[in-house]
């Protein structure tokens, strides 16, 4: 439990150095993170639930928090370093690539946590995405 509540620590400060460094983000946003977050997690956890691993539930909430917060500042660090630059089409680039690692991790995580092929969990981890996606879109639509 120690470790789940270090990597929410982790999380949080990832989220709150995105919304000071990024002047793009607003307190907003985090509002808006926390909620798809939950919503992430939640999935992830009927996943975990319904393939009768619930005894690996909080290693995997653990892992997932802990494995997107340091995703999370490499995201601000390559914004930050990119900023340098000044180029955008570089800057869409790093960013989609660390949102694919991101997907491909979280598949993984969740794959090993249920005892399938990465395959599998790369398709709850994309459709859990999507889900988070449309979700943010919703909510901060106008």
């Amino acid at each position: 439990m120690a470790l789940l509540f270090l990597a929410i620590g982790l999380w949080l400060v990832a989220v709150l150095t995105q919304i000071t460094l990024i002047a793009q983000i607003d307190e907003a946003h985090f509002g808006l993170e926390v909620f798809s977050a939950l919503i992430g997690i939640t999935c992830y956890s009927i996943v975990v639930v319904g393939f009768g691993q619930a005894p690996r539930l909080t290693q995997t909430i653990t892992a997932l928090l802990g494995c997107g917060s340091l995703l999370a500042l490499t995201f601000v660090l390559a914004y930050l370093l990119l900023q340098l630059i000044g180029s955008p089409i570089l800057m869409l680039l790093v960013v989609w690539a660390i949102v694919l690692w991101s997907i491909a991790i979280k598949g993984h995580i969740i794959a090993t946590a249920v005892n399938l092929h990465w395959y599998f969990g790369l398709t709850f981890a994309v459709a859990i995405f999507v889900l988070q996606h449309i979700v943010h879109q919703l909510i901060s639509a106008p």
